[in-house]
């Protein structure tokens, strides 16, 4: 049994230039759908061509190319980085959170890649 329980949804973020450019790109490209740009945070969102799954874009003075997070919906944030904290996963910083939008917390696997977790505070 898993420590914490997932929703059925992935952002995969990754970190752009400009994300006005990059989502014409996708777009344009491969066929994404724009979900919204949320200037305030430097957040842009895409909806993919598989159900459920989300790219992310976050604006960067320099990206990094390479670095894909995959963000995991989670119902409760607290609950589950309670657990997984409770089982030795390391975090990175504290929760963050937009009111009225998200709540994140970025934890790392064995190897040290990069993961996070969302609660969508939006609903």
């Amino acid at each position: 049994m898993s420590v914490v329980s997932l929703d059925n949804t992935i952002t995969l973020a990754l970190s752009v230039r400009d994300r006005h450019i990059s989502a014409a790109w996708y777009v344009e490209k491969l066929g994404f759908e724009l979900l919204y740009h949320f200037d305030e945070a430097g957040w842009s969102e895409m909806q993919t061509k598989t159900e459920g799954v989300t790219l992310g874009l976050g604006e960067q003075a320099e990206p990094s190319p390479g670095n894909t997070v995959p963000v995991f919906g989670v119902a409760d944030i607290e609950a589950a980085r309670t657990a997984l904290e409770g089982v030795d996963v390391k975090f990175d910083g504290p929760t963050e959170t937009v009111e009225g939008m998200v709540s994140t917390a970025t934890f790392y696997d064995p190897d040290g890649n990069a993961l996070m977790l969302a609660q969508d505070l939006s609903k």
